[in-house]
């Protein structure tokens, strides 16, 4: 059984690395495409100065004050695509995504800096994109009913590393609402999330994708999961964040990235994990075939070759590749019934050639069926799976404890001695 640990350590390694290779599909096609997309904005940027004179003379300094949205609106539809890569799936999406809000009291902000000199026409709003290839469609955003184009690049690196800007905003009004809207046209992969700039942020996404996983620091406050797609709305506030709805330079950088939430497209990746844990027992299966064919030799005095149990046990070693490369190809369910299916096969008929009994060979494999049925059983029950195995590993051994009770071990030994 020791020995046996070897090359039961080598197919967990090729479990690993089936694994990492799928994921370096993922992350090959999804470079190609675009990558997974967090959008937040606009954030509205007013470059400020102030002039001071130290005792070496008369210095400018120049900073920017940030102000979020008051009211954020956001809409989209997100449809998936899958691709391929050799035996491998990608989740990839287009997303069309609506925002729409507004800028209110943005002179009582600046009343709060009145010893700053600000440069109200020189303002900007920036829209952070994560990945700026996936932008399918030109993107014109509307300021005050105004149409304004946008230009590549983040004049605020720090605050936004990716995205676009909008210059010239020569309409805004510091005493009243400045509404805004745009659309965007995006590709990504995998994963769309948002960031809630503002006093209040509602954001409402639909999909035809049937097995969501809702991430990040916020859950839907209403959801809806069919076979149909799903619906899903966000609702938060000003004062579920850490960072206010406005400041003066670079700080908050951190807690913008932190509140970030969303949603994930994602194919259930669960096959590998649950094969990792299946060959976790696989020493248990060892333990009681072995332990099988052990009892076989005490009750009927029959003695079996090392050699025999090492290919049974390789047997049973192989069970878990086996697994692995059919689920590639089809369900983990399937794979695990065919796998199973062929390896006790396999063992039983090598175990009717050499103890010469059908009756033992059929406790065997009724054996087998258990582990296997058992295995299976604890794989699909994950919260209870520490339960059910300690359940069964108990009910195993009080079995054992009672079907050997009444074997004279030491008799055994001197029956050996003596032959």
């Amino acid at each position: 059984m020791l020995l046996l640990l070897i090359p039961l350590s080598f197919v967990e390694s090729l479990i690993k690395e089936r694994e990492s290779l799928r994921q370096q599909t993922v992350t090959e096609v999804s470079s190609k495409w675009a990558n997974s997309q967090e959008i937040y904005g606009p954030i509205l940027t007013i470059p400020v100065q102030k002039r001071v004179q130290p005792e070496d003379g008369s210095k400018l300094f120049k900073d920017e004050i940030h102000i979020l949205p008051s009211q954020l609106n956001i809409q989209g539809i997100v449809t998936p695509r899958k691709l391929k890569r050799g035996i491998y799936e990608v989740v990839v999406y287009d997303a069309e995504v609506s925002f729409s809000g507004n800028f209110d009291s943005i002179q009582k902000v600046l009343d709060q800096w009145s010893d700053y000199e600000v440069a109200l026409e020189e303002a900007f709003l920036t829209i952070h994109i994560s990945d700026l290839r996936g932008i399918r469609e030109k993107v014109t955003l509307q300021w005050n009913d105004l149409s304004k184009q946008v230009s590549p690049g983040s004049a605020i690196p720090v605050l936004i590393p990716s995205g676009i800007t909008v210059k010239d905003l020569e309409t805004i009004q510091p005493d009243a609402s400045n509404a805004f809207a745009f659309d965007l046209q995006l590709q990504g992969s995998e994963h769309l999330g948002f960031v809630p700039l503002g006093k209040e942020t509602t954001v409402m996404i639909s999909s035809n994708w049937q097995d969501p996983s809702f991430s990040g620091a916020f859950l839907p406050v209403d959801r809806s999961v069919t076979e149909a797609g799903f619906e899903a709305e966000w609702k938060v506030l000003e004062l579920n964040r850490n960072y206010p709805q406005f400041w003066l330079g670079n700080a908050h950088t951190q807690p913008l990235k932190t509140s970030a939430f969303g949603v994930d497209l994602l194919l259930p990746a669960t096959d590998y994990q649950k094969a990792m844990r299946s060959a976790k027992y696989g020493l248990l299966a060892i333990s009681l075939t072995f332990l099988t064919f052990f009892l076989v030799e005490i009750f009927n005095k029959r003695k079996l070759h090392p050699f025999q149990y090492i290919l049974i046990g390789l047997a049973l070693v192989l069970f878990y590749t086996l697994l692995v490369s059919i689920s590639e190809h089809t369900t983990f369910n399937s794979a695990y019934l065919i796998s199973s299916g062929i390896i006790i096969g396999m063992i039983a008929l090598y175990a009717k050639a050499i103890l010469q009994s059908i009756l033992q060979t059929l406790v065997l494999v009724i054996i087998l069926c258990f582990t296997y049925a058992f295995v299976f059983v604890t794989l699909q029950l994950q919260d209870y799976a520490l339960l059910i195995g300690s359940v069964g590993l108990t009910a195993i051994l009080a079995f054992t404890m009672y079907i050997t009770r009444k074997i004279n071990w030491y008799a055994l030994s001197s029956e050996k001695s003596t032959t």
